[in-house]
Parts: structure tokens; sequence; C-alpha cells
């Protein structure tokens, strides 16, 4: 018996020497000193052996037993203590390291350049108004004076789902929407997604933004149109922003202009941004054309009215002088984090 204990006590002292971590000496505690280990079968053979010599083995039996739940205990320590060192090695914090800054969203350019020109024509007085992008193609082309047939479908060529229904090349099917009310007057903007089928290059994209406006009540003139124009470009560029209308042709306007700005990096002498010749186009216009009165419902007798569009990013793009739209949808935060 004293030789079987023996070997217990060599056996165990060599696999806790051996142990590489805490589980596996766990596994020698078990194997050693748990319900069905090799020192408990020793305690369970007690019977076998004469009553006189019991005392005696007993006492061997819990000698080592508690040798080895000292050497255990002694190698758990050295154990703990080296895991717990290496830790603190590995989640040391150097106080002399710059702090981690935390970064904040913001507003993206094209939703800054909304929100600026929102501001400037609530201040006039003007509504904002959203309408859907799937679109009739009754509202989208027709209600603006571009029946089936018309060249200026081919100039908006878009997506179509069906016959009758688009995605809109404009936000004007917004304005045929409100008139139809018949709520005069009207003073309203309509901003919103627009969708044409172009290929992406630096000023062209498939989906890009519009500002639309209109205004209907009686006696509205070209005026009215030119005045308001001229107060959007000063808000928008600077008080000394000067404005020129040229002759143009937009089926649901007449009649119709393109306006442009005085350049806002050269002041109008000529510079590489306005291409030496000092103006900037930036948006159409025109006084409604009276069918698209007629066709939603107002009488072009009593009332006359004016509307203009704007591309959003063309607003973007020259507020913040990028020159080239499809950084404003690559998502690269070098880019964005500048705004």
């Amino acid at each position: 018996m004293k030789e079987k204990l023996q070997k217990i006590r060599e056996h165990a002292m060599a696999q806790i020497q051996s142990a590489e971590n805490l589980n596996t000496l766990n596994d020698v505690r078990v194997a050693i000193l748990g319900k069905k280990g090799e020192l408990t079968s020793v305690l369970k053979g007690m019977k076998e052996v004469a009553p006189e010599d019991r005392p005696k083995v007993g006492q061997l039996v819990n000698e080592t037993r508690e040798e080895i739940e000292r050497v255990l205990e002694e190698a758990k320590k050295k154990m703990e203590a080296f895991v717990r060192e290496e830790k603190l090695k590995a989640e040391v914090i150097d106080v002399t390291l710059p702090a981690k800054k935390n970064q904040v969203g913001h507003r993206h350019p094209n939703t800054i350049a909304l929100e600026e020109v929102e501001r400037i024509f609530i201040g006039m007085g003007y509504e904002v108004v959203e309408g859907p992008e799937i679109e009739y193609d009754l509202y989208n082309f027709e209600k603006l004076n571009i029946p089936d047939g018309h060249p200026a479908k081919d100039e908006q060529d878009t997506f179509y789902i069906n016959k009758e229904i688009l995605l809109r090349t404009q936000t004007s099917p917004c304005q045929a929407r409100v008139m139809e009310q018949g709520k005069l007057p009207i003073r309203m903007i309509a901003p919103g997604r627009v969708f044409r089928s172009d290929e992406v290059d630096a000023t062209h994209s498939p989906s890009f933004h519009q500002v639309e406006g209109l205004v209907v009540d009686k006696n509205i003139t070209f005026a009215d149109l030119k005045g308001t124009l001229e107060e959007f470009a000063k808000e928008l560029f600077g008080p000394e922003t000067k404005t020129k209308f040229r002759p143009h042709h937009f089926p649901f306007t007449e009649p119709s202009a393109e306006v442009d700005v005085s350049c806002f990096k050269c002041g109008g002498k000529g510079c590489r941004f306005c291409k030496g010749s000092g103006w900037i186009e930036i948006l159409g216009c025109g006084m409604v054309h009276p069918h698209v009165l007629e066709m939603c419902g107002i009488d072009p007798e009593k009332y006359t009215g004016f509307a203009f569009g704007v591309g959003l990013e063309r607003i973007a793009l020259l507020k913040y002088e990028i020159d080239d739209m499809r950084l404003l949808y690559e998502n690269d935060i070098r880019f964005l984090g500048q705004f």
C-alpha cells in the first residue's frame, strides 16, 4: 500500500510540474483527488486492509493528499500570478498617448446646400412641398405641356416601370399636383431626387436632386421672377452677385430663360472657374405656359405665374468649388470630413 501511495504521489508531482495552464492543473486535481481519482480509489480499498493496519494506512493516505493539495495550490498561485502579470502588460495604459477622438457625423454637402436654399425661399414666404419619386407619365410630362412624341421626352429620357408609370425626371410634377388643388395663390419650392438615363461622369448622374419653384397669383410678371432670382442669387453667393437672363426654351414656360450669375470667384473678370466668361449658369426659369395652367384647372386669363428649377448638386459644386459631382456620392470620409 505504501508503495502504491508513493507511485501516486510521484505521478501527481510529475503531472503538476508539466501542467501548462490552470485548466490542465485542474484536470490533474480531478484525476488524483476527485471522486473517481486515484487517491480516492485507495481510500475505497481500505476495507481490504487488516483492521490493525488501517490507522497507519489512513495516516499515509492523508499525508499524501495534504502534500499533493499543497503542491497543487502553490502551482495554482504561481500560474495565476503569471497570468495576471501578462494581462497587466497587455492592458497597460500609456497616459502620454493622445486621447481617442469620437467621430461625430455631420450633414452632407447636398443637405447643407438644400437647407440654405430652403432658408432663403422660406424667408420670402415660400412653402416647401414634397411629392412621389415614382410618378405618372401624366404629371411628369403631359400636364407640363410635353405630350407623347415631344422632343423634350428624348432630352429627359428616364426609367419606365410601365407605359404610364416612371421615375420622375424633375420635381415639376409636385407643382402640377399643387395647382390641381386650386388653392391660390401658390408660392412653393419642391426639392427632391430625380432620375434620368445619363452616363456617370464629372457632371452627370442617373440620380440627382432638383429644387423647383412655382408662384401663381394675379398680376405676376417676368419682373417678379427676375427680382426673386436676383434676391436668391445674392443671398446664396453674396451681395455683389449680378444676374443675367438669356432667352431659352422650355415646353412648360413661355417666355423662358437661362439664368447666369457673375462669377463669385473673380467678380466677373474671368477666371478658370468661370472659363474666362465672368458668368456661371445656375438655373432655368420662365413664365408658366397658359396651357399648363389650363390643364391644372387654373384660368390663365385671371392668373399668371413663374417657375424655375435648379440642380441641387450644381449649387453644392459651385458653392464649395467641387470639380467632380461623383465626389458627393463616393462616401469618402476624407472628402466629406471637410464640410
